[in-house]
């Protein structure tokens, strides 16, 4: 039996109206595809686990949802149900979602969700692609993703930065002792990245 995070309870809870429905139907269609599944929090998201192994996650954000499953780029996606604008990302695979009725029907989640299983049981993991060094080696939450995709400016200059200035943004955020202190961060950083300055801009010459 699935081991449940009452996080995430409190999460959705927390979450806008038009988003409960949605992530409850999602948890309950992970759930009732693969009953071994374990809740987690991570990076302020709840997350799915199967075998020790990232499965999938949610999102709820302030007019939409996002779904992301970890193994996205190594399943076979007979359906043709997966964004590929939005999969290369790694934001979610499905767009943003307002209703139930925007994700794929319940069988093919269980698809989806079966078809990650299988390749977690063979042990398949994700690989570094020396294309994308940049984005496999710093992991970036998807509501910072979320926030600069809001502000082409923020977002453009985000893309310029090192590796290390986009490290400082981001452990910056997400070393946040609380959720009110996090959004301000976030809102401050959006603002400095639309202005093209880094993190520590005051103290540079």
């Amino acid at each position: 039996m699935g081991l449940r995070d009452p996080r995430i309870d409190a999460y959705i809870i927390k979450s806008a109206d038009f988003a409960m429905p949605i992530l409850d139907y999602w948890r309950g269609t992970v759930h009732a595809a693969c009953p071994e599944v374990k809740e987690t929090m991570k990076w302020s998201m709840p997350f799915f686990e199967y075998n020790n192994y990232n499965l999938c996650n949610m999102a709820a954000f302030k007019n939409h949802c996002r779904f992301h499953f970890w193994l996205a780029s190594k399943m076979s996606d007979p359906d043709k149900l997966f964004s590929e604008v939005e999969e290369a990302s790694g934001m979610s695979q499905f767009g943003k979602i307002t209703k139930v009725e925007d994700l794929p029907s319940e069988e093919q989640i269980f698809a989806l969700i079966h078809d990650a299983m299988s390749l977690i049981d063979k042990g398949v993991k994700l690989t570094k692609d020396p294309a994308k060094k940049v984005v496999k080696e710093l992991v970036i939450p998807d509501y910072f993703l979320e926030a600069i995709d809001d502000n082409p400016d923020a977002q453009e200059n985000f893309e310029r930065f090192t590796l290390s200035q986009k490290k400082e943004y981001v452990d910056w955020i997400v070393e946040a002792k609380s959720e009110t202190t996090r959004i301000k961060r976030m809102q401050q950083a959006v603002e400095w990245m639309e202005e093209g300055k880094a993190r520590h801009w005051k103290y540079q010459r």
